[in-house]
């Protein structure tokens, strides 16, 4: 059975953690009393014990819990299995939702300096408290929810200055979730709904491409002609590549059912290992557009985690199969 090995705080950031008897996950913010706790989306981050005695095994054999700034060390459960969106019961009822995998570190460690590794980049976990409880050193730890690394993680960015206020229903950004769940067979991390400002729009793109690390980021609505339709400057604003080859493929599908497709300014592209597209606000339209990629989606993705298939050679899957793990698989930081 998985169980707690260590529970670790620390008064403030850039500091080792210190093991302690118990602590309180608390809702939407970590654990109580860790100068971490409230970060966004990283409130508690684990490490899996064979992890950690790993490094100590290569001449660090003191090496203390907390001392590559974790929070939770973990026995009996693989935490290379678990992909984003992953749910786990820690003790009798604290619950935590995997919300990312690995961090980039910005300057080497003590840890670093004297074992020549530090494993927080790659093999921590991250997550945020979904329901508060005590946790304490030998409290089971139970997956609720496993969701695979190799399935593709992606994002929902509805773009209105109306529906992000409430005055119109969202149809187009649950259709496009829904597809992408039942012919992709991604798993959903996110999905918001926010007005047509750019540079707000532009930071969150931002945020899923390189703190998250998604696969995927779609952005529907925004695309026309309307003084507030900005998604397209937005989305160049942020991409490294552009990838035409998907807007014209849209474009043109979209330009057999009507004339004023034309008037599409849509724009995607890549950042780092995120392919990032943008669709029509309407979700007739939205779901036209993104259906019409998917007999190539599925490759061009696997491309961005790494698989070095020839395109030519590739052999696409049939909608709803399986994805295996690529480089990125499940939202690992680059």
């Amino acid at each position: 059975m998985a169980s707690v090995v260590a529970l670790c705080t620390s008064a403030k950031k850039g500091e080792p953690k210190t093991p302690v008897a118990s602590a309180r996950l608390r809702e939407g913010h970590g654990l109580e009393g860790d100068a971490h706790a409230g970060c966004g989306h990283r409130q508690v981050s684990l490490l899996a014990l064979a992890d950690v005695e790993s490094v100590r095994a290569r001449g660090l054999p003191d090496l203390a819990f907390g001392a590559f700034g974790e929070n939770l060390v973990v026995e009996g459960l693989d935490l290379e299995a678990l992909g984003l969106g992953s749910r786990l019961r820690l003790g009798g009822c604290a619950e935590v939702a995997v919300s990312q995998r690995g961090k980039a570190c910005h300057q080497r460690c003590a840890i670093y300096d004297r074992a020549g590794e530090c494993i927080m980049p790659d093999r921590g976990l991250f997550a945020r408290v979904t329901k508060g409880g005590e946790v304490k050193p030998g409290d089971a730890v139970e997956v609720l929810d496993a969701v695979p690394r190799g399935a593709f993680q992606a994002a929902v960015l509805t773009v209105s200055d109306s529906r992000s206020r409430g005055e119109a229903e969202d149809t187009a950004g649950p259709a496009v979730a829904r597809l992408l769940r039942e012919a992709l067979g991604a798993h959903l991390y996110a999905a918001e709904v926010v007005p047509d400002e750019q540079a707000l729009l532009e930071s969150r793109l931002r945020f899923y491409a390189d703190e998250v690390g998604l696969d995927l980021v779609l952005a529907v609505g925004g695309t026309g002609f309307a003084p507030r339709d900005v998604t397209p400057e937005a989305v160049r604003a942020v991409v490294e590549r552009l990838t035409p080859g998907l807007d014209e493929t849209m474009r043109a599908a979209s330009l057999r059912r009507t004339p004023t497709a034309a008037l599409s300014r849509a724009v995607s592209g890549i950042r780092d290992g995120t392919l990032i597209l943008s669709l029509p606000g309407a979700a007739r339209a939205a779901v036209e557009n993104l259906g019409v990629l998917f007999p190539a989606l599925p490759h061009g993705l696997r491309k961005l985690r790494g698989d070095a298939t020839p395109c030519g050679e590739a052999a696409l899957p049939a909608a709803g199969s399986p994805r295996r793990r690529g480089a990125r698989g499940g939202g690992v930081r680059r």
